[in-house]
């Protein structure tokens, strides 16, 4: 291996490389690699992650913006030079890479984008059965709670529609190159088996954004806008602000507006 100092963390791209070899190897053992056949780390720096990711029966692909940690990547992991993508994953069309094959996503993401990163995973879901790694602690604890917290959130609600959703453990600031002034936590999402959405599922996202943009309002005034009928109004669940609704009362709340005379 070369000398680890060889890339720069830029904060431009939110790089904190991880330096800590056991956090490394428990987050690519996250993935249990049941029913697909491969891997692709989003954002690997300097392959910390990577290397425990190669020793595993699957096939690993990276995707990486920072054109210093490609080139070190193509200099110290040989084997994996033909499938290191210098792209932006969230532009990237991955059909290029896996047709339509399924495959896991995992990686230690960059904190400024990491919600965008989540939301394009739900859009391919279909083919993303599992997904799992390090985020702004705060961030992997929203995308992971239930109903009635302070952090549940239009995170929460759609990406646990349609993944079931694990906090698995939190990481010091102190294993990172700089360190970031907030904890980490790593998560791990599996995708729900033989589930579809019984709504409409543009409605759906639709629905969960509007209701949580004013979130201490109760849904009678926060979805104004969907123009309701004063019949459906009078429902009870309308009643109730976003965070005491479940999953499964969103979805029954976008059926009934989706059903509105």
């Amino acid at each position: 291996m070369s000398n680890q100092n060889q890339v720069r963390a830029k904060k431009h791209l939110g790089q904190h490389f991880l330096n800590d070899e056991n956090i490394a190897k428990k987050i690519a053992d996250t993935l249990s690699l049941e029913g697909y056949k491969d891997v692709l780390e989003i954002g690997p720096g300097m392959g910390v992650l990577t290397k425990y990711l190669l020793k595993k029966d699957t096939t690993t692909h990276v995707i990486e913006i920072d054109t210093e940690s490609v080139d070190y990547l193509k200099n110290n992991y040989l084997n994996l030079a033909s499938r290191i993508y210098e792209k932006d994953f969230l532009k990237y069309d991955l059909t290029e890479v896996f047709g339509d094959k399924p495959f896991a996503i995992i990686g230690n993401y960059p904190y400024n984008i990491s919600s965008q990163i989540v939301f394009k995973t739900l859009e391919l879901r279909q083919q993303i059965p599992e997904f799992s790694g390090m985020f702004q602690k705060e961030v992997a604890q929203r995308i992971c709670s239930k109903e009635g917290s302070k952090v549940y959130g239009i995170l929460s609600v759609l990406t646990q529609a349609f993944y079931d959703a694990e906090y698995l453990f939190t990481v010091p600031p102190s294993v990172f190159n700089p360190p970031p002034k907030v904890d980490s936590g790593v998560l791990l999402l599996k995708r729900k088996t033989n589930f579809s959405l019984p709504c409409d599922e543009k409605l759906f996202f639709k629905v969960v954004k509007t209701a949580f943009q004013q979130r201490r309002k109760t849904l009678r005034n926060s979805l104004k806008t969907f123009n309701l009928s004063d019949n459906l109004k009078a429902n009870t669940i309308f009643g109730q602000r976003p965070e005491q609704l479940n999953v499964s009362q969103f979805i029954e709340l976008t059926s009934l507006i989706e059903n509105d005379e």
